[in-house]
């Protein structure tokens, strides 16, 4: 069988699945469930490098394998799944549109600088990287969750879609800005997990019960309300 299939690559593999997963929710408008997964695959992003580096015995093929598979997977879970989620939540004019290709094509050129990079320092360091070059791609898989917890804050549904469009191109822009950003040590990447978690668990576990504070009748004003969309989008 083609590939690599042991353990050092298991999350990564798990990560691809809870994205295409993700965007199959996002594409039958359930869009709580693929904030879920997104949340997940960054979960395991965060781990599947430390893991990795648990097999002393890595031949050099298995390393670039490692390198590519990892930048593969992300482009979908980090890259694609975030534009579905977004599109559908509201950034489905032309100029959102656009927003959403660059942010795409920045993620993209991360991650193919990023394989370029990564493969030419392993040649010479065998220790994990201490800083990031611009902003981990991964990065909107705890913004997104985020901004849909603190959601019910908005006033309106226009508001809320406004303050996802600068979080979008504001994101996607910091990809590709060269400054240097220390990796967290491992007591900070857990309370990033930490925090996903929690995003998770508002935006899932407390479910409608979450948003009907801010569910009023859809006929009541043509403008609408933020959770108006939302529970449009949940098939409500």
């Amino acid at each position: 069988m083609l590939g690599f299939w042991d353990y050092t690559v298991v999350l990564t593999y798990i990560s691809f699945m809870s994205a295409m997963a993700g965007i199959f929710c996002s594409m039958s408008m359930h869009v709580k469930w693929a904030v879920f997964f997104l949340a997940i695959s960054g979960l395991c992003d965060m781990f599947d490098g430390k893991i990795a580096r648990t097999k002393k015995n890595r031949t050099e093929d298995e390393k670039n394998f490692g390198i590519q598979i990892d930048s593969l997977c992300d482009i979908v879970c980090f890259g694609v799944l975030p534009v579905t989620i977004c599109y559908r939540t509201g950034m489905n004019h032309i100029y959102s549109m656009a927003i959403l290709a660059l942010y795409g094509l920045a993620g993209l050129v991360r991650l193919g600088y990023f394989n370029v990079m990564e493969a030419k320092r392993q040649e010479t360091e065998q220790d994990a990287r201490k800083y990031y070059k611009g902003l981990p791609i991964t990065t909107m898989a705890i913004v997104l969750p985020i901004l849909f917890v603190v959601s019910p804050l908005f006033p309106t549904r226009q508001i809320f879609v406004g303050a996802l469009h600068v979080a979008v191109a504001l994101v996607g822009a910091l990809f590709i800005t060269d400054f240097k950003l220390r990796k967290p040590s491992t007591v900070e990447l857990f309370l990033l997990v930490g925090v996903a978690a929690l995003a998770v668990f508002i935006v899932v576990l407390a479910g409608r019960g979450w948003w009907r504070h801010f569910h009023p009748n859809p006929n009541a004003a043509k403008g609408g309300s933020l959770c108006v969309t939302l529970q449009t989008a949940e098939g409500s």
